[in-house]
């Protein structure tokens, strides 16, 4: 038994890593990591990797209308619904159990957590009266909310926006996940790799309209390689491939091969509709 007076409490997401290998046989987990390094492979060559919305974006040459478009666009397709997919993926990883060993699921959920702590508007470190930091202004969602502002989009105008077909298929895509812990795990690190191709041209291309983006959403979105950010984009998306590594079993790799490339597939379309609704389509990649 762990005690709690000795207890590690260095390198959280190293001992949750340590120990959700640890739920799983060396052979099992080598086998299900191998899985996904060539699922990761598969999908950094998928065409969504080199969309030309990316370079379009970089740019800069989008037109305020465009850029606003393509953010509500944005927002309904994952932005909404981001921290609900990690909260059930909190909930599903009781499907662990009783395949493996009890409280085998809270190395997982610990995991998440960072991400939902992240995501909600908490920070590392204590306050001035020894508690966790944190606001939930800071929240991501939110935050998103304060880049609609900036581009002018009114509540009624949230309310009444009618998203295209292929932006509420990216969405359901992901909704219709929560009921599986493998599903919905995979799917949300295969979110997190669209969100590392797409927040920094989304950054650059509002940035280049004269729109802040040295703060707020922008600020812990798009600047994964800037140290001055508050991005752990990368360090998220690792984490769900873990999570997926000690959930996974051998007869669900076919399942979670496809659904990952089918949803890689929806966001190539996604990114389609985009730069035509901007006027700015090109031949995208087949």
């Amino acid at each position: 038994m762990v005690s709690l007076k000795s207890a590690d409490l260095n390198a959280p997401r190293r001992q949750a890593i340590d120990a959700m290998k640890a739920s799983l046989s060396p052979e099992q987990w080598a086998r299900n990591a191998a899985f996904v390094a060539e699922l990761r492979r598969e999908i950094s060559a998928h065409p969504v990797s080199r969309h030309p919305a990316i370079d379009i974006l970089n740019r800069g040459v989008l037109d305020h209308d465009a850029m606003r478009l393509i953010h509500l666009e944005y927002r309904h397709a994952i932005v909404q619904i981001f921290t609900d997919a990690l909260l059930a993926a909190q909930m599903q990883s009781r499907q662990l159990e009783p395949r493996l060993a009890p409280a085998s699921k809270m190395a997982g959920r610990f995991l998440l957590t960072l991400n939902v702590l992240d995501e909600f508007g908490f920070r590392p470190g204590k306050d001035a009266e020894g508690y966790y930091r944190g606001n939930p202004a800071c929240a991501h969602y939110p935050l998103f909310e304060a880049v609609l502002d900036d581009y002018g989009v009114s509540a009624e105008d949230r309310a009444t926006f009618r998203p295209t077909a292929i932006a509420t298929e990216v969405r359901s895509f992901l909704e219709d996940a929560y009921g599986s812990y493998v599903d919905v795990s995979a799917l949300l690190a295969v979110a997190e790799e669209e969100v590392i191709l797409f927040s920094p041209p989304l950054r650059r291309a509002t940035g280049a309209l004269g729109l802040g983006v040295d703060d707020g959403y922008y600020y812990v979105h798009g600047v994964s390689d800037d140290d001055t950010a508050e991005a752990a984009d990368d360090d998220h998306e690792d984490d769900l491939w873990f999570i997926l590594t000690q959930a996974i079993t051998e007869d669900q790799f076919d399942h979670v091969r496809r659904i990952s490339l089918e949803y890689c597939d929806l966001w190539v379309r996604f990114w389609d509709e985009q730069l035509v609704l901007a006027g700015a389509a090109e031949t995208s990649v087949a």
